[in-house]
């Protein structure tokens, strides 16, 4: 990570998250507003949404005096983020291609409409999105996997996807089975992440999530992104809260 200028002076500039990025109808991927603090984050990042971050709205990205950084929409903090050490999970199985294109198939909400059926990372409306149509693992209930194969229109540099892409990439699976059974809508609140490899264009990329633990209207989730042969080349973990409203 760590791409792109940063001032030192306290201000690291001005960003704004196009409309084509949203995850909700009306409010960025959080993983993709995730990454796009953590690009200015060298090495493995931690960052906390604090509300839903705002699409074509110009926010701004401030240091902190901890070496963290926030973005603001005006007085509003949206996010923070800050160095973290690399997250302690790995993939319980790794899938392999093949069973990454056949969970497709399962997208839970291939068919009937929700929430998220818009979402640039996963939803099944879009496409102009990445296209990571996660569902069940075959053998691996807990589990999810899709399959991602980017091309030129996603967003990348001469390294390969963007941070704030990678990012996105690792958010939606971590949506695992026992959340979307519950039939009630869940929000990242926090994802922790380390980019160990660049994440190459036109070569396919398997994703996977799993469940690591669940108290109440919380769950606490991790991902991966895969290469062909298996090899890690990402890790996440997340916090997914379940709103009051929601969970009644």
């Amino acid at each position: 990570m760590g791409r792109g200028p940063l001032a030192d002076d306290g201000a690291a500039g001005r960003v704004l998250i196009p409309r084509r990025f949203n995850g909700p109808p009306t409010s960025a991927n959080g993983g993709y507003a995730s990454g796009l603090i953590a690009r200015y984050i060298p090495g493995p990042a931690e960052v906390s949404l604090r509300a839903p971050p705002p699409l074509d709205t110009a926010l701004e990205l401030v240091r902190t005096a901890d070496g963290g950084l926030q973005l603001l929409h005006r007085d509003l903090v949206v996010a923070e983020g800050r160095p973290a050490e690399p997250p302690d999970v790995e993939p319980p199985v790794r899938p392999t291609v093949a069973q990454a294109r056949e969970a497709l198939r399962r997208h839970p909400w291939r068919e009937a409409r929700h929430p998220y059926s818009d979402c640039y990372v996963c939803g099944p409306g879009r496409h102009d999105g990445l296209g990571l149509h996660f569902g069940d693992l075959a053998g691996h209930p807990s589990m999810t996997a899709a399959l991602l194969i980017a091309d030129a229109t996603i967003p990348h540099d001469e390294h390969g996807l963007l941070p704030e892409i990678a990012w996105a990439a690792l958010d939606c699976p971590s949506y695992v089975p026992a959340m979307w059974e519950a039939d009630t809508l869940s929000l990242l609140a926090r994802m922790h992440a380390e980019l160990l490899e660049p994440i190459p264009l036109g070569e396919p990329i398997v994703a996977t999530g799993w469940l690591l633990s669940a108290e109440g209207r919380k769950h606490y989730t991790a991902s991966a992104l895969l290469a062909a042969d298996g090899r890690l080349l990402a890790r996440a973990k997340h916090l997914w809260v379940m709103p009051r409203a929601a969970a009644g």
